[in-house]
């Protein structure tokens, strides 16, 4: 029976050959799901499996005329497969080894990113707590309640003027502070 398959796989190899476009349905039919097995016992994922096929009948469709005995098609075309499968595991290695790396290096960059941001929270409330009584009711009534400065003048009694100088020294102060610091 296997040489009857071998003769028929010979048959229908030389049939496309020569263009015959049943002949290639026929030999796409025949071997197809074959194909989708051996991927498939590697893989263990039926969609990538198929992907895997059709890649396969791909390159096999394309370099059959560099088979050189068509009666051994089957362990041609096997290779071929089980060789596009081991490509598709060493890409899908590489992808997670990457996307493992990336989030790892994210999540590291995010614990610095908060752990400095905390570190600045730490130092301006310090610093803030420093400014004058004048300054640090200014910049309190500005960043943390969110009055204007024309409110923030009505509140503290004094004019819009004084309220932006305090504003203006209170920012500069603060701002030394930041550069100043290495974090």
């Amino acid at each position: 029976m296997k040489k009857r398959n071998k003769k028929e796989d010979s048959y229908l190899v030389k049939a496309c050959l020569l263009g015959d476009e049943k002949a290639t349905v026929k030999l796409v039919k025949k071997w197809h799901l074959v194909f989708c097995k051996v991927a498939y016992t590697y893989t263990k994922d039926r969609d990538v499996a198929k992907d895997i096929a059709q890649e396969s009948w791909s390159k096999i469709l394309t370099k059959l005329d560099s088979i050189k005995d068509s009666e051994k098609f089957e362990s041609w075309a096997l290779s071929i497969v089980k060789s596009k499968t081991i490509d598709y595991l060493r890409s899908d290695k590489r992808k997670k080894e990457l996307l493992t790396k990336y989030y790892i290096e994210n999540s590291n960059i995010k614990r610095e990113t908060e752990n400095v941001g905390e570190n600045y929270r730490q130092i301006l409330k310090k610093e803030i707590e420093s400014l004058s009584e004048g300054q640090k009711a200014v910049i309190k009534l500005y960043y943390i309640q969110e009055y204007s400065l024309k409110e923030i003048s009505a509140i503290l009694k004094i004019s819009v003027g004084t309220a932006k100088s305090r504003m203006f020294h209170a920012r500069e102060r603060l701002k030394k502070i930041i550069l100043n610091s290495k974090l």
